[in-house]
């Protein structure tokens, strides 16, 4: 089982000046770190009009400016918004190429469709038509990264004509695809189409198996490749923050831990936004307990609690614990995952309020005491892996249809330069001739170019 790292970008009010600067370059610190200690990955959300939940609307320059701290850490997108209101697809493929390239292909690409009305509303996208449009989007994102030349689409959300869109990514035939998961619909979904599965969902490891029991066996049964490649994989998050001591840990952990399941739940479940002006973390201090978000309520828990649980309750109250607590607490968390068959655990830290020095002090830890044992199992475990599903993996690719990339229109397809076109329109011999002679001089560097263009 591989460990990656999770970012929103929280920044709970009051803000200073500076204080998106200072989040973006302690996140960038934190990712730095992560790498020098062997975790695999890190994964960044693409967001918009989510104040204090995430400020996070440019992931690709977040991750690219990641890239270039980091040697060997894989850079996820959590996800890429892909319906064609949010970003064109040819838009997506050249920014997912571009950061594969600096990064020295090590870019994965996560995909998602959003739930909330902030981002639906505000791009103008039909709630219902949401998934249509995800898929549309991916698709053609994929067609413009492995074609040569991309031969055209017509579709509900986007039209385009062929074009050779560059550059293509390092990684052939393109990054590993992911879908964004919150319900056992979505981790089937995923397995439809032979994609990896980010289940930004907050389920104990026995929840989790189920899940990993479902996608796999979909997989075999009903894979049929959106891209070029089957990337089976299931991938869970946990909020996390580990310490020596069981104390300290949810002293530090969490009321973020909390925030971030209390502000998700504001936009995408029962809150009322007035843009500029809600104060989300006020009414976190305010109203955490009686939504299900109660930080004393989970300490309290603990204490009576003989292993971590992604949620817990103590006197009907409920909130969010995961992996907060001693090495010890977490690696026996960690071990169900890996047990259960989860391919990936996604730590998230940055959350709330927690410190900086605390995120760092905790990732240490981690890397010191509980990730070599994971490691040291990963590489054969992989191994035994790749070999078990080559087979299956062999089947999902045959069902693939030719059909997913069309032919040109016609063999012979070309497109003119904008005064080329105006001279077919035209008819004018003489354009045409005089373009044609410009052309010459200008492949000669005729110094009477000039006096053509004046």
């Amino acid at each position: 089982m591989k460990f990656g790292v999770f970012y929103e970008h929280q920044l709970p009010r009051p803000w200073e000046e500076d204080s998106e600067y200072r989040l973006i370059q302690d996140a960038l610190d934190q990712i730095e770190l992560a790498d020098s200690l062997g975790i695999e990955y890190v994964w960044e959300v693409e967001h918009h009009f989510l104040e204090e939940y995430s400020h996070s609307s440019a992931p690709e320059v977040f991750l690219a400016a990641a890239s270039q701290r980091t040697k060997n850490i894989r850079l996820g997108h959590g996800i890429v918004q892909t319906p064609a209101p949010f970003n064109h697809p040819a838009r997506v493929a050249e920014r997912v190429s571009m950061l594969d390239l600096v990064s020295g292909g090590r870019a994965d690409f996560g995909t998602g469709e959003s739930s909330s009305e902030a981002e639906l509303g505000g791009f103008l996208v039909d709630p219902l038509e949401k998934r249509e449009l995800w898929e549309e989007g991916l698709r053609v994102a994929l067609r413009c990264m492995t074609e040569s030349p991309f031969t055209g689409h017509h579709g509900k959300s986007v039209t385009m004509p062929p074009r050779n869109v560059v550059p293509k990514p390092r990684q052939k035939p393109h990054p590993p695809v992911w879908v964004a998961c919150s319900r056992r619909d979505t981790i089937l979904l995923a397995a439809q189409k032979a994609i990896g599965a980010l289940a930004f969902a907050f389920v104990d490891p026995e929840e989790a198996r189920q899940w990993v029991n479902d996608y796999y066996s979909t997989l075999a049964n009903e894979g049929v490749p959106i891209g070029d490649a089957v990337n089976a994989q299931v991938a869970c998050v946990t909020t996390f923050m580990c310490d020596k001591d069981e104390d300290t840990a949810l002293e530090r952990g969490l009321e973020g831990a909390n925030f971030f399941g209390y502000s998700l739940a504001h936009y995408y479940v029962f809150g009322r936004h007035a843009p500029g002006t809600t104060d989300v973390w006020a009414e976190y201090q305010q109203r955490r307990a009686e939504h299900g978000f109660d930080p004393e309520a989970v300490a309290a828990a603990g204490a009576n609690s003989e292993r971590l649980g992604a949620k817990v309750v103590q006197g009907g109250l409920g909130g969010l614990r995961g992996a907060v607590g001693t090495p010890e607490q977490v690696r026996d968390y960690l071990r169900r995952y890996e047990e259960c068959g989860v391919d990936q655990v996604i730590f998230c830290s940055q959350a709330g309020n927690n410190r900086h020095e605390h995120i760092m002090e905790s990732l240490e830890l981690f890397g010191r005491e509980v990730l070599p044992e994971f490691k040291d199992r990963d590489e054969k475990a992989t191994r035994d892996k790749a070999a078990r599903l080559e087979p299956v993996i062999d089947q999902v690719m045959a069902r693939k249809p030719a059909s997913d990339h069309p032919p040109l229109p016609s063999e012979d397809y070309d497109f003119p330069a904008i005064p080329r076109a105006i001279a077919d329109r035209s008819g004018s011999d003489d354009f045409h001739a005089w373009l044609d002679k410009f052309a010459e001089h200008s492949a000669a560097g005729d110094s009477e170019l000039q006096n053509l263009l004046g």
